[in-house]
């Protein structure tokens, strides 16, 4: 059950970071489904990010920039999930 609740986390993460390139290919109306759960999903994840993002600043590429913070955390989820995971069984 554990590993299932860590599992959906970062799917939900990942599915928030294919609507952010989504939405950042196309203008999406305020009241677009698409747009509810993008506003969702950032509220849960930009306060997570936004602290890793003070740390790890965006790569510069060309002329723009990766963000990496979504990775780490992924990673960040994937740790905590191993060790919660494996105290409580």
């Amino acid at each position: 059950m554990c590993a299932r609740i860590f599992s959906l986390i970062q799917i939900a993460l990942i599915a928030w970071i294919v609507l952010q390139l989504v939405a950042s290919y196309g203008r999406l109306p305020w009241g677009h489904p698409v747009r509810k759960v993008l506003d969702a999903l950032n509220s849960v994840f930009d306060p997570l990010l936004r602290p890793i993002r003070k740390v790890l600043p965006p790569v510069r590429i060309g002329g723009g920039g990766l963000d990496l913070s979504p990775l780490v955390l992924i990673i960040g989820i994937q740790i905590l999930g191993g060790i919660l995971c494996g105290f409580l069984g």
